[in-house]
């Protein structure tokens, strides 16, 4: 069971979740060091500032991502090295970091793919409207500009956003991920202004002569609880239309759709989308990035309030997982990937890199001989790339997987309690050691492919 030939194997990583060094070389403060020192947001009270301390680590990061085979490795710039205050004077200690990381990828013969934006918003910005306002969205195609003018040279992949809907309805929607804030309104303004800035970075990128520009989505699989029953179908529709179709359609086609436009109007008048931005977020993309873990499963029920994370969701309710689900309580379903996948190639025949999938277990090492042996990691990514696999099958231009993540770290609200890593991270002697799951995917990479038995083979 083979990948296609040239198929791109990665893993990937987001700047505050591994950098740490949050008051080193010049670096601004976040939106995300402002929430995690918060009491009562973050679990625990844990904070980005160590993480596992990559800044200082990265040499012996990219020699262990040499040592698995990654062909790629997907890492986000913290806009706060760059420019500490969003806008204005650049910080030339923030860009040597992300020089010499790059240099050392490509030495050991790793492709360097660069995400832009993984939810570090200078706080500077966020104190003057962040991503509610249009000045958040201007500032991010400068600072675009800014970072391909130093590493473009040697970076041929750009990502403008990671996941913005986890930006918008996360972070200004229900209020668990930074800033906090919990208004509806805000978070369609959100959205909005998260795709000018994506369709505004795109065209500088391009005029600067990036060779690929992409964006990264969270969309997911939508079903109706019951497919037979009407209500429940349109009860997918409008999470759809909110969950997928509110960044799909004016990225991918031009246009809000107008079902969704009626439910934002609900909660702002609309004003802030002016003539001709549509047409700037539908600049063209080379790939899609989709970052996939676990489906939903809707229906109708007259009474039920709206999930402060789906504004417009009055009246459905959001199926509890079922069946086998990960420590962080999402439920597996390989089959829902490649539905998603088939689905976005019949709606929008755009090509696809799995960007990020991946699930959370605790295992640590092993009291008998040390090692970590994450069986369920292993069985995981070996059902999600068979799901891979089935989409290719019919069609489907997948380009690449990144296994989410190369090494445990901050996993955002839920402080360092949940381990995505295929490498296990001791957070008080930062001693990096790869699990079951990192050999296994060493292997896959390096066979390009799996057997029936879900085991490697030649």
């Amino acid at each position: 069971m083979r990948f296609p030939d040239g198929f791109v194997w990665g893993a990937a990583t987001a700047a505050y979740q591994i950098e740490g060094a949050v008051n080193e070389g010049g670096r601004g403060p976040s939106i995300w060091d402002t929430f995690s020192r918060t009491p009562g947001r973050v679990h625990a009270g844990h904070t980005g500032d160590v993480a596992c301390d990559h800044y200082h680590r990265y040499v012996e990061d990219v020699a262990l991502m040499a040592e698995l085979g990654l062909a790629s490795y997907r890492y986000s710039i913290a806009w706060p090295r760059i420019q500490p205050d969003g806008t204005g004077p650049v910080n030339p200690r923030g860009l040597d970091f992300y020089d010499r990381l790059t240099d050392e990828l490509i030495g050991r013969g790793i492709d360097p793919v660069v995400t832009l934006y993984h939810w570090d918003l200078p706080q500077a910005l966020e104190d003057r409207g962040g991503w509610t306002v249009r000045e958040t969205a201007e500032a991010f195609a400068e600072y675009a500009q800014i970072v391909h003018a130093r590493l473009g040279d040697r970076v041929r992949t750009w990502t403008t956003l990671n996941e913005p809907w986890c930006s918008a309805y996360l972070g200004y929607g229900n209020g668990v991920h930074a800033p906090g804030v919990q208004d509806p309104a805000a978070a369609f303004k959100a959205v909005h202004h998260l795709l000018l800035g994506h369709g505004l970075a795109a065209r500088a990128l391009r005029s600067a002569g990036a060779q690929s520009v992409s964006i990264t989505l969270n969309p997911t699989a939508v079903a109706p609880l019951d497919p037979a029953n009407p209500a429940d179908v349109d009860a997918a529709r409008i999470v759809d239309g909110v969950g997928n179709r509110i960044f799909l359609e004016p990225l991918l086609r031009g246009a809000y759709p107008d079902d969704v436009r009626e439910i934002m109007a609900r909660f702002t008048d609309l004003a802030h989308i002016r003539d001709g931005d549509e047409a700037i977020i539908n600049a063209p993309i080379d790939v899609l990035g989709i970052n996939y873990y676990t489906p939903t499963y809707v229906s109708a029920k007259p009474g039920q309030p709206a999930s402060p994370e789906t504004p417009g969701s009055e009246g459905i309710a959001f199926r509890k997982p079922v069946g086998p689900i990960t420590d962080i309580g999402w439920q597996i379903e390989p089959a829902a990937l490649t539905r998603l996948l088939k689905r976005l190639h019949d709606d929008y025949g755009v090509p696809m890199m799995i960007t990020e999938n991946g699930a959370a277990y605790p295992h640590g090492p092993s009291p008998e001989d040390g090692q970590v042996h994450d069986t369920e990691r292993v069985a995981y990514f070996d059902s999600h790339l068979r799901a891979c696999l089935d989409a290719i099958s019919h069609g489907v231009d997948l380009r690449g997987y990144f296994a989410w993540s190369l090494m445990d770290n901050f996993e955002w609200a839920e402080g360092y309690a949940k381990r995505f890593g295929i490498v296990h991270v001791d957070y008080t002697t930062q001693r990096r050691m790869p699990k079951d799951s990192a050999r296994w995917y060493q292997e896959v990479i390096r066979h390009n492919g799996l057997t029936d038995q879900g085991r490697i083979g030649e």
